[in-house]
């Protein structure tokens, strides 16, 4: 009696396992689903963003020909 059931749980196990490695290849062979979705952008949104873009730019500009400037302008006291 013991021969028959250790052979039914063989055979369970190796259902199981089949079943296992069938569920862990398929995880692999699936073929990613792509979604094409319609993406609209707002053109205002866009140019809103390069006005603010050129506005930082030039305030960095400014910034930097300041602090050139008054780079330039220390220098020239500390010499003369």
């Amino acid at each position: 009696m013991q021969i028959v059931e250790l052979d039914d749980l063989i055979d369970l196990m190796k259902s199981i396992s089949s079943s296992v490695k069938e569920k862990l290849i398929s995880k692999y062979l699936k073929k990613e689903r792509v979604n094409f979705q319609s993406k609209s952008t707002d053109i205002n949104v866009l140019l809103n963003r390069v006005k603010l873009n050129q506005k930082n730019e030039s305030r960095k500009k400014l910034y930097f020909s300041a602090a050139a400037s008054t780079g330039l302008i220390l220098f020239g006291l500390i010499i003369f």
